[in-house]
C-alpha cells in the first residue's frame, strides 16, 4: 500500500501544477477553472458511499485496484480532451476511481493497524504520498517542455503501475477477506455521530479538504502563474507553480517523518489542533505575498500544519472504526465530508478571485481552518491509552 501511495502521489504531483493552466488554455474563467477541480470532488462525494459499501461487501483490495484503472483511464482521456466540457467530464470520472482507492486505503489501515503504533502507520502511509508529491510537480514542470499531454500520461501509466503492485503484493490479504468478509464486524456511523471526536474530525476534514485538496491545487497554481509574471526571479511564472506545490509538499514530509508519528504518544488532538492553526495562519498570508519567495515560505510553513494534521486525523477515525472492524460506512462518510470542502473551496475562492481579489480568498480558507480547529478544542481524545488516562 505504501508503495503504490508513492506511485500514485508521484503521478499526482506531476499534473496537480498543469491541470489549472491546462484548462484555462481553453479560454474560462478562474472560476471555471476552480469547477475541473470541483468536478473531480464532486463525484468523490457522490461515490463515497457506494465506495464504502462496495469495500464491506468485496473487500478492500479488490476496490482499490478497480479505482487505480478507472482513474488512470480518465488521464488517458483528458490527455486528449478537444473541449472545456469533456475535460470536466474526464475529470469527474477519475474522481469515482479516487474515492474508491481511498476509502478502501483508509479502510484497510484502519483494519490492519495495531493502535499502539496507528499512528506512524498512518505517517508511514502519508509519508508515500508526500514524498511523491515533493518530487511530482518538479517533475510536471520539467515535463512540460514534451507538451502539455505529457504529464496526463505519465500519472495514466503510474496507477496502472500501482494498481499491478496491490494486486500482487496484497493477493493473499484478497483471499483473507473474501474467506472472512462476513465475519468482521462493523462500524456504523451512528454509533460514529455520538462521539464528540467524530463530529470534530468531520469538521476539520472539511476544512483540510477545502484547503489543501481544494484551494492548494486549483488557486494557488493559478496565482503563482499570474501574479509573479516579470519579476525577474531566476524561475519563470509557470514553472513557480509546480515549485510552490513542491514547497508545500516537503514542509509536509519534513513535519511527517519527525513529528507526526508522535500522535502514538502525544494523543491526535494536540497535532490536529496546532496543525490546523498554522496551517491557516499560513494560508491567510499567501494573498500578502508579494515576492516568490514570500510564496515559497508560506506554502512550506502550510504544509508543515498540514503535515501535523492529515496523519493523525487519519488515526483519529481508525480509533473511532476499532481494529480489526469493517469501517467502510464510517471512512467514507468522513470522506465525502473532506470531499465537500474540496468542492465547495474552489468554486467559492474561484468566484471570490473573480470579484475579490486573491487576498480575499487566501483569508476565508485561513478562517475555515480556524473553525475546524475550534471543533477540536471541545472534542476528547481517541488514542486508546491517552482516553483511558483521561478517565
Amino acid at each position: 500500500m505504501i508503495a503504490s501511495a508513492f506511485i500514485i502521489a508521484i503521478g499526482f504531483g506531476i499534473v496537480a501544477p498543469i491541470l489549472p493552466q491546462y484548462a484555462a488554455d481553453f479560454g474560462v474563467s478562474a472560476m471555471a477553472v476552480s469547477a475541473v477541480v470541483s468536478a473531480f470532488g464532486l463525484f468523490r462525494l457522490i461515490f463515497a458511499p457506494v465506495s464504502g459499501k462496495l469495500t464491506q461487501t468485496l473487500g478492500e483490495t479488490p476496490v482499490y485496484v478497480v479505482g487505480l484503472l478507472i482513474v488512470a483511464a480518465s488521464m488517458f482521456a483528458t490527455a486528449f480532451a478537444p473541449t472545456y466540457e469533456l475535460l470536466l467530464i474526464f475529470r469527474a470520472v477519475g474522481g469515482i476511481g479516487s474515492t474508491f482507492f481511498t476509502v478502501s486505503a483508509m479502510t484497510f489501515l484502519a483494519r490492519k493497524a495495531p493502535p499502539q503504533i496507528r499512528g506512524r502507520v498512518s505517517g508511514a502511509y502519508a509519508s508515500a504520498f508526500l514524498i511523491g508529491n515533493v518530487a511530482g510537480p518538479l517533475l510536471g514542470s520539467a515535463l512540460l517542455v514534451l507538451g502539455q499531454r505529457v504529464p496526463f500520461l505519465v500519472y495514466g501509466g503510474a496507477l496502472i503501475l500501482a494498481a499491478a503492485i496491490v494486486f500482487v503484493m496484497l493477493r493473499r490479504s484478497r483471499l483473507e477477506d473474501r474467506a472472512n468478509r462476513d465475519s468482521r464486524r462493523r462500524a456504523t456511523v451512528a454509533e460514529a455521530w455520538r462521539m464528540p471526536s467524530y463530529r470534530a474530525a468531520l469538521t476539520s476534514g472539511f476544512a483540510n479538504g477545502w484547503a489543501t485538496f481544494g484551494l492548494r491545487n486549483s488557486i494557488v497554481p493559478l496565482f503563482a502563474a499570474t501574479a509573479f509574471v516579470g519579476t525577474g526571479w531566476f524561475i519563470g511564472a509557470d514553472q513557480l507553480a509546480g515549485v510552490a506545490l513542491a514547497a508545500f509538499a516537503a514542509g509536509n514530509v519534513a513535519v511527517v517523518l519527525t513529528v507526526a508519528k508522535r500522535s502514538d504518544e502525544w494523543g491526535r488532538r494536540p497535532p490536529i489542533l496546532a496543525g490546523l492553526v498554522i496551517a491557516g495562519l499560513a494560508t491567510a498570508a499567501l494573498g500578502s505575498a508579494a515576492h516568490p519567495w514570500m510564496l515559497l515560505v508560506l506554502s512550506l510553513v502550510a504544509g508543515a500544519g498540514t503535515g501535523l494534521i492529515v496523519p493523525a486525523q487519519q488515526a483519529a477515525v481508525a480509533d473511532i472504526v476499532g481494529e480489526g472492524r469493517n469501517g467502510g460506512s464510517v471512512v467514507s462518510t468522513f470522506q465525502m465530508t473532506q470531499d465537500f470542502g474540496a468542492i465547495i473551496g474552489p468554486l467559492l475562492a474561484g468566484l471570490i478571485v473573480d470579484h475579490l481579489s486573491y487576498g480575499w480568498a487566501f483569508g476565508v480558507t485561513g478562517v475555515v481552518m480556524l473553525i475546524g480547529a475550534a471543533a477540536w478544542t471541545a472534542a476528547p481524545e481517541t488514542l486508546p491509552a491517552r482516553r483511558a488516562a483521561a478517565g
